[in-house]
């Protein structure tokens, strides 16, 4: 069975970067606007994210993840950081992190079902992990969006080891997850979990520029890509 995440995941580290940073009447001021700062790609370089996406965002499509994020960086940690993580888990919990991509990862099942329920956009996650699917998705689509971290699907063993080596599992490599675009998200999710599949919608999409991360009471706006948190780990 796949055990849920803590609902409060989100809010006992700030994962999402907003930090202790105050509600709705700070929002603005915290707040770059990235509709006048963000620099637009060059035409090469927009053609060739375009061809990492499937299909296009379309303004109101519905942002759905298929299997939880972050899977291949925990199990890569657990597979490089044993003696670490030794210190604080049973050998078995390990052992559980180790097979994360293989037991809770999306197969070809997932695209299928997407484009049977005529998806506009999927992308397979990898490098940079959620965060960097998410803005290239955008990106490419030219499409701006409002997301909520608590709906993501995470592993608990995730959160934990992220916990351990203070990384943001959002920004961990996230093979076996997939970000879809779709109208009638809710249905689609559905049918994902009928199949077995942890999946959420997490967001939308829109018409205007704006590109907006939600922790609770706090706001930020989605930034390009950094380097992918496994990569950092791995240089100590």
């Amino acid at each position: 069975m796949i055990r849920k995440k803590k609902s409060d995941h989100s809010d006992h580290r700030s994962y999402s970067g907003t930090g202790n940073g105050s509600a709705d009447s700070s929002v603005s001021d915290r707040i770059i606007n990235f509709r006048r700062k963000r620099m637009r790609l060059g035409q090469a370089v927009m053609e060739a994210l375009r061809a990492e996406i499937t299909g296009c965002l379309k303004p109101g499509d519905e942002l759905v993840v298929a299997c939880p994020v972050a899977l291949k960086g925990t199990s890569v940690i657990a597979k490089n950081k044993k003696d670490k993580l030794a210190e604080r888990f049973s050998a078995g919990f390990i052992q559980n992190c180790i097979s994360l991509r293989d037991d809770y990862g999306a197969g070809s099942i997932v695209w299928k079902i997407a484009q049977e329920a005529e998806a506009s956009a999927l992308y397979a996650m990898g490098e940079g992990g959620f965060l960097s699917a998410l803005w290239k998705m955008a990106e490419a689509s030219e499409v701006g969006l409002e997301a909520d971290f608590r709906k993501v699907p995470i592993r608990q063993e995730t959160i934990e080891v992220c916990e351990i080596f203070d990384l943001n599992p959002y920004k961990l490599q996230a093979d076996g997850a997939v970000l879809i675009g779709i109208r009638g998200g809710e249905a689609l999710v559905q049918r994902l979990r009928n199949e077995g599949f942890m999946a959420e919608v997490i967001g939308q999409t829109s018409s205007g520029n704006d590109r907006l991360l939600y922790s609770g009471g706090s706001a930020r706006y989605l930034e390009r890509p950094a380097e992918d948190e496994l990569q950092q780990l791995l240089k100590e």
